[in-house]
């Protein structure tokens, strides 16, 4: 069976909850981190693909860039993980579901 692969969203340099949810993820080794956009800066996104062990063309600067590439890749994302700072989780999830990515989002979706 092909372990499922997950994009991350937020998780970057210093992130507690990041790396809690890889773990998470990976414990049953039916999901695999593969991707992600780690933070909003390009040089912090990267320096978290390292951290997560994951290709370097893979750790994308922009939501957009990790959509669009995501998207024309034979092993692309099959969903999207949102662990950035709650205030991002809506425009998250709306872009991944706008670009047709599955999202799992432990948080609140609005502020009201």
């Amino acid at each position: 069976m092909r372990r499922l692969r997950m994009g991350l969203i937020g998780g970057g340099p210093g992130s507690f909850i990041g790396p809690i949810h890889r773990i998470a993820a990976e414990m049953d080794r039916e999901i695999e981190l593969v991707a992600g956009c780690f933070s909003s800066d390009p040089g912090r996104s990267r320096e978290a693909g390292e951290s997560y062990r994951i290709d370097p063309a893979r750790a994308y600067p922009s939501l957009d860039a990790m959509f669009a590439a995501e998207k024309a890749r034979d092993d692309g994302i099959d969903f999207v993980s949102i662990v950035s700072p709650n205030h991002h989780h809506l425009p998250a999830a709306r872009a991944a579901l706008a670009a047709g990515f599955p999202v799992i989002s432990d948080k609140p979706a609005t502020s009201t």
